[in-house]
């Protein structure tokens, strides 16, 4: 275990840190499911199952018709071409009580019945229409164009299981097994608290010393795209009183606070100080990770849970998708092992890098001869926003690494969906 012994308030306080990975460990080993409730389908998106979901009956539910065609025996059509007379039709929607004779046919809509007595469906583009006759001008087999009853899946087993998070595909098929509010796991209300005397809304003026608030913005946006709406922030003045009373104002409503800036161990480094005088239990305060040294994360009785994320933009994206989110996925449900993504990809190009922490460099995803590849991003550092802009995600170099060619597989971590 590395650490760091700046000076503070006239004292040498160690930072200790941990590996990401210890890191991402504690937190979904810590964090417990929110209570299970029901959510109809139109809120459902990007929730986590907390059961279950079963056919209600077969899918599909009888012998259906794949395409527009005519319904008839295949035996009735061994020799070619073949007239037989039309006796009828049936469309999709329509009960179906004819029984189909030897020797005849019905005109049948895709997703319509089957008739008794058909064991096949020839498409129109192989016969020709005279009235009340159709010439099949060519063989064709048994179960031809047909979806068999229960062919999908049979009545009472399981279609999406426990722990499945709900795409556009899964509440269809919600939807298609009569299941209109399916028992999820509740999602944790989030609070953001972005301190510091320097900063100042989006569209106020600045004077050189100042900084506008890019942070809450950046986390507003993803905790949005990651399904979490609705998260309140607010910027904090570096003073000792007031960030405590914030703390406990946001955690009186929220599941999750996530700090940025003042986690540190500076002067006005005030967020550790805070998180113990209100009794939280820090679980870690320092992971060996570039950016992000100083990421902290603590707990609050209730399944509440502080994250404190460094000031810098791309400290605060990393530590975001590193640690808080698959935090708040767990929380959501998700299980432990889905609740941070990423795969194995080429590099595009070679990159040199020195440093003894694992780093997490942006990147982002083109398309090589082989297939995808990722291109590292130059960066000028944590507070380096301009390439985290342009960036898909993140790969890692692991510690000690201080080359890897082009070509060479590297883990890539996704921030968003590319192109």
């Amino acid at each position: 275990m590395e650490t760091s012994l700046p000076p503070v308030f006239g004292k040498e306080i160690p930072l200790a840190l941990i590996t990401p990975s210890k890191a991402l460990a504690i937190v979904l080993e810590t964090v417990r499911p929110a209570k299970i409730t029901s959510a109809p389908l139109d809120k459902a998106l990007g929730a986590c199952l907390a059961q279950d979901v079963r056919a209600d009956r077969d899918l599909p539910p009888t012998d259906r018709s794949a395409m527009d065609g005519f319904a008839l025996r295949a035996g009735d059509i061994a020799k070619h071409p073949q007239k037989l007379p039309l006796v009828g039709e049936v469309a999709a929607g329509q009960s179906c009580k004819l029984k189909l004779a030897p020797g005849t046919c019905v005109r049948i809509l895709t997703g319509a019945i089957v008739p008794p007595g058909a064991d096949t469906v020839v498409r129109l583009e192989d016969t020709a229409e005279d009235g009340e006759w159709v010439t099949f001008l060519k063989p064709a087999k048994a179960g031809l164009n047909i979806r068999r009853r229960g062919e999908e899946v049979s009545k009472g087993r399981v279609v999406l299981s426990k722990g499945t998070v709900l795409g556009p595909a899964q509440i269809g098929l919600c939807a298609s097994v009569g299941v209109a509010s399916p028992r999820v796991h509740a999602r944790p209300r989030v609070s953001i608290l972005c301190t510091g005397q320097e900063l100042r809304q989006a569209g106020e003026s600045v004077r050189p010393h100042q900084l506008r608030d890019s942070n809450g913005p950046t986390l507003q946006a993803a905790l949005k795209e990651a399904g979490y709406e609705g998260a309140p922030h607010e910027i904090v003045l570096d003073d000792l009183r007031t960030i405590t009373a914030r703390l406990r104002k946001a955690l009186s409503g929220h599941d999750v606070v996530i700090f940025t800036g003042g986690v540190s161990v500076g002067k006005y480094d005030f967020v550790p100080e805070v998180i113990k005088r209100i009794g939280a239990r820090v679980r870690f305060h320092g992971v060996s990770m570039k950016p992000g040294r100083p990421q902290l994360y603590a707990t609050v009785s209730g399944n509440r849970h502080i994250f404190g994320l460094p000031g810098n933009p791309l400290s605060v994206l990393t530590g975001f998708h590193e640690l808080v989110l698959p935090g708040l996925r767990r929380m959501s449900g998700v299980p432990a092992g889905s609740c941070r993504p990423r795969v194995r990809l080429p590099l595009a190009r070679s990159v040199r890098v020195k440093g003894g922490r694992m780093r997490f460099m942006p990147a982002r995803i083109v398309a090589g001869k082989m297939g995808a590849q990722v291109m590292p991003i130059p960066s000028r550092g944590s507070a380096d926003l301009v390439s985290g802009a342009q960036a898909d995600g993140v790969y890692t170099l692991p510690r000690g690494a201080e080359e890897l060619p082009a070509g060479a597989l590297v883990d890539f971590r996704p921030w968003r969906m590319w192109p």
